[in-house]
C-alpha cells in the first residue's frame, strides 16, 4: 500500500466544500491540509471548543510523540502496524516534531525518548494551531453535534437552536473513540455506522486499570492510591517490563499497567481472567534474595527483616502480604519466590469511559487506501476511531495526526477525481 501524497491541483478547489465532524487532533490536521489546498473547510465539534482531549492529555506534560527508531515505533501499533505504516512513512514523528516547530514551537527528547514541547503544555500548541486555521480559512462550529444522515444524503447536525442539515462534497468522520465521554470521545457514532453496514470493532478500553476480586479492607484503607516504584510486571505469557503502577481501591493501573494493558484485556477476552506476575524487586537476584532471607532475624518480625534486609516495606510489603500465606512467610525458600513472583489475577479492566483511550473502531478493511468508506463513497474516517490501539509515550497522537493528513490526501483525490473527470471518485484499491 503506497503512502498517501497529495494530488496537484490543476485549478483551484475553492468551489468544494468539506465538512469534517470532530475537532480532535485528526479532524484539524486534516482541516489544516484541505483547506492550504483551497477546499472551503468547517469542522463541527459537539463540544463547547474543540481540542479538549488534546488539552487533557497535555495537563502532565504534552507527550507528543515519541523519538526511538521507526521500526520499532511502528511495531508499537502490533498487528494494525502494516496499516498505519504507509500514514506514518507520509508524518513520521520527525515530521510531526517539525510540523510544530513550524507553530513556533520548540521540542525536547526526554530521558525516556518521549517528545515535549519545551513548555511542557498542550494550551499554547493548540492556540498556534487554530489561528494557522483561522488564517486558512477553515471554520470551526462548535455544540454541533452528529446525528447522522438525512434520507437526501445532508448531515444531520443538532444544534443549541435546533436540528439543521448540512451539504458537503466529501466528509470526514474524526469522532475519536470511547473514552472520555466528557470530553467528546463517547462512541455514539457506532450504531449510526452499524446501520449503513459498516464493519467495526467492538471499542474496548485501552491503556487502562483493572480490577481485582477485592483488596482486603486494610490494604485499601492503606494503599489504596500508593505507587509501587522500580518493579517489574509480566502478563500471561509474556515478557516482563519495568516500572511503577499504582494499587486503587479495586486494582491496579498506572503506566507500566497501561503498558501491557492490551495483552492483559486479550487474556481476559480469552480466559474469563488473567493473571499477572509481579517483582517486587527486579534488581535483586534470587539468589541475592534469598541469601537475605537466610540471614538470623532473632526477635524481629519478619517485617522489620524484610525491610532492614532489602528495603521491601510500604505498599511492596503489605502486597506481598496480602498475597501469600502465612506458611508462605515462614517458609524464606517460598517467600524469595513470592517476591521475584508474586501472582495477582485480574478479573477485568476498568470501565471503558475511564480509559485513556479504546481499542476497536472501523476496521482498515472497510476502508480503500485513501481512508474512505466503500460502502459509503465520499465518507472518510480518522483517528482513534479506527480499529488500532497503541501504548502511551506519543504514538497515540501521532497515528491521529497522520490518519488526518492521510484522509486529507485522500479527500483531495476524491474531490480531484469529481472536479477534472466529472465523475465521482471510487475507492482505491
Amino acid at each position: 500500500m503506497p503512502a498517501p501524497q497529495l494530488p496537484a491541483a490543476t485549478m483551484p478547489l475553492a468551489q468544494s466544500r468539506v465538512a469534517i465532524i470532530g475537532g480532535g487532533p485528526a479532524g484539524l490536521m486534516a482541516a489544516e491540509v484541505l483547506g492550504q489546498a483551497g477546499v472551503s473547510v468547517d469542522v463541527y465539534d459537539a463540544m463547547p471548543t474543540v481540542g479538549r482531549k488534546f488539552l487533557l492529555a497535555g495537563v502532565g506534560g504534552m507527550n507528543i510523540t515519541h523519538s526511538e527508531a521507526f521500526e520499532p515505533f511502528v511495531a508499537r501499533y502490533r498487528e494494525r502496524a502494516p496499516a498505519l505504516r504507509p500514514l506514518l512513512d507520509a508524518f513520521n514523528p520527525q515530521a510531526l516534531r517539525e510540523w510544530i516547530h513550524g507553530l513556533g514551537i520548540d521540542t525536547f527528547v526526554g530521558s525516556s525518548g518521549r517528545v515535549f514541547p519545551t513548555d511542557m503544555k498542550a494550551a499554547p500548541l493548540l492556540r498556534a494551531w487554530l489561528r494557522r486555521l483561522r488564517d486558512a480559512g477553515v471554520r470551526i462550529h462548535t455544540r454541533h453535534r452528529w446525528l447522522g444522515w438525512n434520507a437526501d444524503g445532508s448531515l444531520r447536525l443538532q444544534t443549541s437552536v435546533g436540528e439543521i442539515s448540512v451539504n458537503a462534497d466529501a466528509v470526514l468522520l474524526a469522532l475519536g473513540g470511547g473514552s472520555w465521554a466528557r470530553l467528546g470521545s463517547d462512541g455514539a457514532w457506532v450504531p449510526i455506522l452499524q446501520a449503513r453496514g459498516i464493519d467495526s470493532a467492538t471499542l474496548r478500553p485501552s491503556n487502562c486499570g483493572f480490577e481485582v476480586a477485592g483488596w482486603s479492607a486494610y490494604l485499601q484503607e492503606r494503599y489504596a492510591g500508593a505507587p509501587l516504584k522500580t518493579v517489574s510486571l509480566a502478563p500471561p505469557g509474556g515478557t516482563s517490563r519495568k516500572g511503577e503502577f499504582v494499587i486503587t481501591s479495586t486494582g491496579i493501573e498506572g503506566s507500566l499497567v497501561y503498558a501491557l494493558s492490551a495483552d492483559i484485556r486479550r487474556a481476559i477476552e480469552q480466559n474469563g481472567q488473567a493473571t499477572v506476575t509481579l517483582d517486587l524487586l527486579p534488581d535483586h537476584s534470587p539468589e541475592k534474595i534469598m541469601k537475605a532471607l537466610s540471614k538470623p532475624r532473632g526477635s524481629q518480625s519478619m517485617a522489620k527483616h524484610l525491610k532492614r534486609q532489602l528495603g521491601l516495606d510500604g505498599v511492596k510489603a503489605g502486597l506481598l502480604r496480602e498475597l501469600t500465606s502465612v506458611e508462605t512467610f515462614q517458609q524464606p525458600a517460598a517467600l524469595a519466590a513470592a517476591i521475584k513472583a508474586l501472582p495477582i489475577t485480574l478479573l477485568r479492566p476498568r470501565p471503558l469511559d475511564e480509559a485513556i483511550s479504546s481499542a476497536g473502531g472501523v476496521r482498515f478493511e472497510s476502508l480503500d487506501q485513501g481512508l474512505m468508506l466503500r460502502q459509503l463513497p465520499g465518507v472518510f474516517c480518522a483517528g482513534e476511531m479506527l480499529d488500532w490501539e497503541a501504548p502511551t509515550g506519543g504514538y497515540l497522537l501521532t497515528a491521529c495526526f497522520a490518519s488526518g493528513r492521510a484522509a486529507a490526501a485522500g479527500m483531495l483525490r476524491w474531490l480531484e477525481a469529481d472536479r477534472v473527470n466529472g465523475t465521482t471518485g471510487k475507492p482505491i484499491d
